[in-house]
């Protein structure tokens, strides 16, 4: 070795090796090496951030890799040539606010940065590293590999980023593939009114829709779980695909064995193939992200406000990117540049955009008259028809539990009925869930489906 740039690479290719391609690239690649000198090796990067983020992460890797290369242990001084020391994010700062600007104002200001859902934006790091290779396969030589692909995690993730990503990929090298990409409830919905328009969209134009597939993306398939007619439709066009070798992928927002009110022989189903979950992203993946983000809306983010809200924004990629999208709003609205208190009130609004949205009444009826197999007018009638009866209890039950409205505004909700109704009604429910185990887990995703959404 010649010099000391010739050891330095050595020492980073033994670096890449030990840890993800995202930390590699955020924190090994940008450093430069300046001297070897009386057993130190010194070390520069650009900001007092990256100095900061070695030192207290990476030094033992780096020490590990100079002893690795040249056979003894060295020194490391690390050194920034801008050194631009972190703001408290406890400190008193200026509050920064947009209440003069609508909403409008605000949301075409933070508008631009989007890109396509392709393999190439996706930012792949240790959280979702698995779930990505197995796209890749997937999308590379469909129903050759894995058959079917499930993929699940929490919302805003990247599962749909991944679906489209498949799409993009397989139109890419083989346009004249025939790929339909549809999400849960949206099947159910199609499948309904197929049955209730007849002469205007058939069930047979239902199935040649979707069993004609080569690829069938379904997009959050735990929303078909305890909808009988859902599950008997998806069941034979899960089977007429796969006896055929067409690929299927599926994502939900948990595995297979954790949806309760799926029916055994598609649970079983959906674990002939692979199984990949995606998790919270990391640190340097949550950094990498803002990083990209604010490359595409074309701002610069100091690094001290990338781990401002790296530190903050934890579980949900899209509130990361939301944050640089109103980092840029309050620089095109206030002329202010990104800081730590703009970014504390970016963030302020993120989560209070995120708050979820009131669940009406409505929402809750239709989403249980689906899984019983009735109508929303059938819950709210008198009719008594044992299968309306059991709807209309459950539907009271879950409006008490999600809105804990009074049992007199429920009576209201369900066609005028009495206090002593809406109470009888809670009983038979709380009753049944202790009796019947399926009948509990039918509530219970029925609640959660309603949350989710």
């Amino acid at each position: 070795m010649d010099s000391f740039k010739d050891v330095w690479v050595l020492v980073g290719e033994f670096c890449k090796g030990q840890i993800s391609d995202v930390a590699y690239s955020l924190w090994i690649s940008c450093i430069e090496p300046v001297k070897f000198d009386e057993g130190t090796a010194y070390l520069s990067v650009r900001s007092g951030f990256q100095k900061d983020v070695l030192e207290n992460k990476y030094l033992p890797l780096l020490k590990k890799a100079f002893e690795m290369i040249l056979g003894f242990e060295v020194d490391i001084k690390i050194v920034a040539d801008e050194s631009r020391p972190a703001a408290s994010a406890e400190e008193s700062v200026t509050a920064v606010s947009l209440d003069g600007f609508s909403k409008d104002e605000i949301e075409k200001s933070a508008m631009g940065g989007d890109y396509e859902y392709t393999f190439d934006t996706f930012i792949v790091g240790p959280s979702n590293k698995f779930a990505h290779a197995a796209s890749l396969a997937v999308a590379a030589n469909p129903s050759a590999n894995y058959n079917p692909l499930f993929i699940y995690g929490g919302s805003g993730l990247g599962k749909t980023h991944l679906l489209y990503a498949i799409c993009n990929e397989i139109k890419r090298n083989k346009p004249e593939t025939n790929i339909i990409y549809v999400k849960g409830e949206e099947f159910t919905n199609e499948l309904i009114e197929s049955i209730k328009n007849i002469g205007q969209k058939t069930t047979q134009d239902f199935h040649a829709k979707y069993r004609q597939a080569d690829v069938l993306l379904v997009d959050d398939i735990q929303f078909i779980g305890g909808k009988e007619g859902t599950q008997e439709e998806f069941f034979h066009t899960f089977n007429t695909l796969y006896q055929a070798g067409k690929q299927i992928v599926l994502t939900s927002d948990r595995p297979p064995k954790e949806i309760k009110t799926l029916e055994d022989r598609l649970r079983t189903r959906f674990e002939w193939g692979l199984l990949a979950d995606v998790q919270p992203p990391d640190f340097e993946t949550r950094i990498a992200i803002i990083r990209r983000k604010a490359e595409l809306l074309q701002i610069n983010v100091p690094d001290e406000v990338s781990e401002f809200i790296a530190n903050r924004l934890k579980n949900n990629i899209r509130q990361l990117e939301g944050a640089v999208k109103k980092l840029k709003a309050y620089k095109l609205l206030t002329g202010t540049p990104p800081s730590i208190s703009v970014a504390q009130n970016a963030i302020r609004d993120i989560l209070n955009d995120n708050q979820p949205v009131p669940v009406t009444v409505e929402r809750i009826v239709s989403e249980v008259a689906r899984t019983y197999s009735v109508s929303a007018s059938d819950i709210r009638s008198n009719k008594r028809a044992a299968q309306i009866s059991l709807a209309r209890q459950v539907a009271i039950y879950v409006v008490r539990e999600i809105t804990q409205m009074s049992m007199a505004s429920i009576g209201e909700e369900f066609g005028g009925r009495d206090h002593s109704t809406i109470v009888y009604a809670l009983q038979q429910v709380e009753k049944n869930m202790e009796k019947n185990t399926r009948y509990r887990e039918t509530i219970e995703d029925i609640i959660k489906n309603i949350r989710d959404s």
